[in-house]
């Protein structure tokens, strides 16, 4: 036995030679030593047993320094989500005072989570079946009721090809596919500057870019109605054009209906194709058909829209990715094409959508007490929205600053575009813990009685 040490370090040095003299380690790996363990050391019984007990970690040895990369090695670092990326900085940072006003998810007064009651009443059914590809039927129905109006002709007549989708997203991302196949390989849709910081990657991966048209006035802090449908005059005819039905994200300015019936004009005479983002309805004003006025005229008005309808805000149904595609159409014949169109794009993507939150909202909506339990709650919410909107300006203004913060009070819906730049926005998180979007958005969700003062004072100490 006492030849083992000696015959372990020869066995050693041997294959560090052979490592050497031989360019593949695949090569001593897979053919020679094969060779040498069956020809060579079977003709030693001690040799044998030891090369048998330890040959499976000597094997593995040698596999880890073999020549070998990993099929995911060139993979780059992504760069963070420039919104949910900021709830995770948050989560992180230790400061008992800090505040996040980057996502726009709806929190109470206490800064929790808000269940609506109405959605706790609601039936989620007795069964996880699948749903079908185009959607739980009872919820498109009741979708497209919520969009266009109980009295709205194209839904009567069946000229609206509409399915569930994967919340407000899935549904921008199910419509860019559509145009890109469909509308002479549509690849452009124009949006409004500034607008939702996840468009263009929707649309980028639907093989289309997002150049921008004129929206709002930095200077004013307001809706720059002139330059709006100028940008839309310029466009190329047959263009498919981007807009926020209401609670516009980022900057929380609408146009008022009168100026919404100037851009309908342009839309009509220049024969453009109108993508409605319906992300806020009822939430914008606590009114769901004021919310819902632009999507409602334009049906009335150009022969074709498409709509993307999100249940996230206005449920309280984040999490349940619950949205619809509306894609208004001149005849029934018409709309049962696209549609199928539609269900062969869902199908190759995600083949169903979650059941859960077309059943609540279904459920709601045909029941007419919970109806107007919901439609209450939705009220308070945006109230209270526009409270802390109020009182954010007040407690600015007690703070001395001698800045115009009217603008807030002004604006609308969960977004406020503070005017706060870049540099000041990275300030206000490395000194107060407050955090923002670089491009001074803020959520106005994010306030409340607890901390509104603290941001107030921030916002004055970065402004001031």
């Amino acid at each position: 036995m006492f030849f083992l040490p000696f015959i372990s370090f020869s066995l050693l040095f041997f294959f560090f030679i052979c490592t050497l003299r031989f360019e593949s380690v695949r090569f001593l790996q897979f053919q020679l030593w094969p060779t040498f363990k069956t020809e060579f050391i079977s003709a030693f019984p001690a040799m044998r047993s030891f090369v048998t007990a330890r040959g499976p970690a000597m094997k593995a040895l040698l596999g880890s320094s073999r020549a070998y990369s990993s099929f995911f090695a060139s993979v780059p670092m992504g760069e963070p989500d420039s919104i949910l990326g900021l709830s995770l900085e948050c989560q992180r940072d230790p400061h008992p005072e800090k505040v996040n006003l980057g996502v726009g998810v709806y929190r109470d007064d206490a800064n929790r989570p808000y269940v609506l009651e109405s959605v706790r009443k609601a039936s989620i059914g007795d069964d996880m079946e699948y749903a079908p590809i185009n959607g739980v039927p009872s919820f498109v129905s009741a979708a497209q009721r919520l969009c266009f109006g109980e009295d709205c002709s194209a839904v009567r007549d069946g000229r609206i090809a509409s399915c569930q989708a994967v919340g407000g997203t899935g549904a921008l991302r199910i419509g860019g596919e559509l145009l890109n196949r469909f509308m002479n390989n549509c690849t452009t849709i124009y949006g409004p500057n500034p607008g939702y910081a996840n468009h263009a990657g929707i649309f980028k991966k639907a093989g289309m870019t997002l150049p921008t048209y004129t929206y709002y006035n930095p200077l004013t802090k307001s809706l720059n109605l002139p330059g709006m449908l100028k940008s839309l005059e310029e466009i190329p005819e047959r263009s498919v054009v981007l807009l926020h039905a209401c609670a516009h994200n980022p900057t929380g300015v609408d146009p008022s209906q009168s100026e919404w019936l100037q851009v309908s004009e342009v839309i009509k005479r220049r024969n453009l194709l109108p993508f409605v983002d319906m992300a806020y309805q009822g939430f914008a004003t606590g009114d769901l058909d004021r919310d819902a006025f632009l999507p409602r005229h334009l049906v009335k008005t150009v022969p074709n829209v498409i709509v993307a309808q999100s249940f996230s805000k206005n449920f309280g149904l984040y999490g349940l990715r619950c949205g619809a595609l509306h894609v208004v159409v001149d005849n029934p014949v018409e709309a049962e094409r696209v549609l199928s169109q539609l269900a062969l794009i869902i199908r190759a993507m995600y083949s169903n959508a979650p059941l859960t939150g077309a059943r609540i909202v279904s459920s709601i909506l045909a029941s007419p007490e919970l109806t107007v339990q919901w439609k209450g709650e939705l009220k308070g919410m945006s109230d209270r929205l526009q409270g802390v909107r109020q009182r954010l300006v007040k407690e600015l203004q007690n703070c001395g600053s001698i800045r115009d913060w009217s603008h807030i009070e002004r604006q609308i819906g969960m977004m406020s575009y503070t005017g706060l730049t870049k540099e000041q926005v990275e300030t206000l998180k490395r000194m107060h813990h407050v955090y923002m979007t670089l491009n001074g958005r803020a959520a106005i969700s994010g306030l409340n009685s607890t901390n509104v003062a603290y941001v107030a004072k921030a916002f004055h100490d970065v402004s001031k």
